[in-house]
């Protein structure tokens, strides 16, 4: 199995540092990604860092994700409470899926409460602000070594 992390991220999180900040904050995607590679590097991994506003071309990414990488990584956005297809291409990758939210999804309007995504993530981050998506991405690598440990 490749050592190589996909991180998908959806709908908006491209206007993350300029949208509502009192709720996302001032940092950027790019940032966040920058932070992810980082901690991907450090443990001998390499990480594709991908958004979309499209629903279609996310399920794509995760679809073709399934020989390519060793984990998922993924912050779906608005995607989290509404996709159905999306849960349905993860769960068909039989990849890990470690989820991650900017906000805390628990503590914003009802919808958001619930996450389509959860049911199957071996772990969810969220209100951590981007340092969230570090924190996924080193439990992904756990979760990874550990496997390759009971090979």
């Amino acid at each position: 199995m490749p050592r190589a992390i996909l991180v998908v991220n959806g709908p908006n999180l491209n206007l993350l540092g300029i949208r509502e900040v009192g709720i996302y904050g001032c940092d950027t995607l790019e940032t966040a990604e920058k932070l992810c590679r980082d901690a991907a590097v450090k443990d001998g991994f390499t990480l594709d860092f991908k958004q979309s506003n499209s629903e279609s071309e996310l399920i794509e990414w995760i679809q073709e994700a399934r020989d390519k990488y060793s984990a998922i990584v993924i912050n779906a956005a608005a995607f989290s409470h509404t996709s159905i297809a999306i849960l349905d291409a993860l769960t068909l990758t039989k990849l890990p899926v470690f989820e991650v939210h900017v906000s805390n999804i628990f503590a914003r309007e009802e919808f958001r409460n619930y996450s389509y995504i959860s049911s199957i993530a071996k772990s969810v981050v969220c209100g951590c602000g981007i340092d969230g998506y570090v924190y996924a991405v080193q439990n992904a690598i756990k979760c990874i070594l550990s496997a390759e440990k009971v090979v």
